[in-house]
């Protein structure tokens, strides 16, 4: 990540640009701080408060992308984690593979995301399905499903929210 046109502001969380910066550098730059924001660590109280850093992270895919965030049981980030790529309208998840990675990183709870690169974020029928296949496989180990995020060009849907979840 580039923070050479950047410089720390006088208030904190606030930074100057030094020099002219491309849209491509500034959306990078945006990543990066997301990608901090769902650091190892971090506490999610609320699948909520991930909601704008997960639209960054998702941002400009013109493939379905389906990746997970492992916590731990007191719902601080293990490891945030692509999972699947698919095409533009779907893509293929194995619940198998999902209990594997939950199960390597020592998960207690997770919660699912996926993009729609339509940019329309409301939860197709496959998108319910697969939600309760995973829940019951990550049931049958112990880890909680806390949230299914679907990310659209301009909002996130919360299957939790929803009561799906």
């Amino acid at each position: 990540m580039n923070h050479r046109k950047l410089s720390a502001g006088e208030v904190a969380g606030t930074y100057h640009i030094t020099s002219p910066i491309t849209e491509a550098e500034l959306i990078s730059i945006a990543r990066g701080f997301a990608r901090r924001k769902l650091a190892r660590g971090r506490k999610l109280t609320q699948p909520t408060l991930a909601f704008e850093y997960l639209q960054v992270l998702f941002q400009g895919y013109e493939h379905e992308v389906f990746s997970a965030l492992f916590l731990d049981n007191q719902h601080r980030v293990i490891h945030f984690e692509t999972l699947f790529r698919g095409t533009i309208d779907s893509a293929s998840v194995y619940p198998r593979e999902v209990v594997k990675r939950a199960l390597a990183h020592n998960a207690a709870a997770v919660i699912l995301v996926h993009n729609h690169p339509s940019g329309d974020p409301e939860p197709s029928d496959a998108d319910l399905r697969i939600t309760q296949r995973l829940k019951e496989a990550l049931g049958l180990i112990e880890v909680r499903v806390i949230d299914h995020v679907v990310v659209g060009g301009e909002s996130c849907v919360s299957l939790a929210e929803r009561g799906f979840v």
